[in-house]
């Protein structure tokens, strides 16, 4: 599907990186707007994600960033797991005043389009669901997620279908395999927003860099 078909259905996807994504994401926030639509749309990529996730994972409290985390969505799923180590991170700040207390541990504003002021590896999981996708965040941001993360880590993460080879995040996950940076242990399509027609990839990789 074409970005100008995807884009009659969820209007933000429309959009170019940065201010205006910015912009429209707070807007969509008012009377918590944002959420409601997800439930509306049935919206599965925070499940889906945080139960691959969950079945690699044997300890519950390993330090996770949730990248990209909006509202929070992910993290509640999280946290129905027993994980209780989370960080959050998004760009809205506006997003992230409508997180759910005593989900995450910290919670701060990033870019992910930018190298990150997170040290080396910092983290032993990251999840990141719906940012990589039309006009949001670009394959460079896997090489910061695999920089700040501890050797054996596992970063779950969807991707847009219709960018997959469009942003080049087809070269990106070959290129880090080839590097021997990560091994690819999950690839599959997620229903994601199936009421949309929107499909994604749901990755799961281990850091073996």
């Amino acid at each position: 599907m074409s970005q100008k078909d995807i884009g009659n259905k969820i209007p933000i996807y429309k959009l170019k990186a940065g201010k205006e994504v910015e912009e429209y994401y707070d807007e969509w926030t008012v009377e918590n707007k944002y959420d409601k639509d997800m439930v509306d749309w049935k919206y599965s990529g925070p499940q889906e994600t945080v139960n691959l996730f969950e079945k690699h994972i044997s300890q519950k409290n390993i330090k996770i960033l949730d990248a990209g985390c909006g509202t929070g969505l992910v993290g509640v799923e999280l946290k129905k797991k027993g994980f209780t180590n989370i960080d959050g991170a998004d760009f809205s700040q506006k997003m992230l005043d409508l997180v759910p207390q005593k989900i995450y541990k910290n919670l701060f504003k990033i870019n992910l389009n930018q190298k990150v002021n997170i040290n080396d590896n910092t983290y032993e999981g990251i999840t990141c669901v719906g940012t990589f996708t039309f006009g949001h965040v670009y394959p460079q941001a896997l090489d910061e997620m695999v920089r700040i993360c501890k050797i054996k880590s596992l970063i779950c993460f969807t991707i847009n279908i219709g960018i997959y080879e469009e942003y080049g995040f087809d070269k990106k996950i070959k290129e880090l395999e080839d590097n021997n940076s990560w091994k690819i242990i999950k690839f599959f399509k997620s229903n994601y927003i199936a009421s949309k027609g929107v499909n994604a990839w749901l990755v799961l990789a281990q850091v073996i860099k």
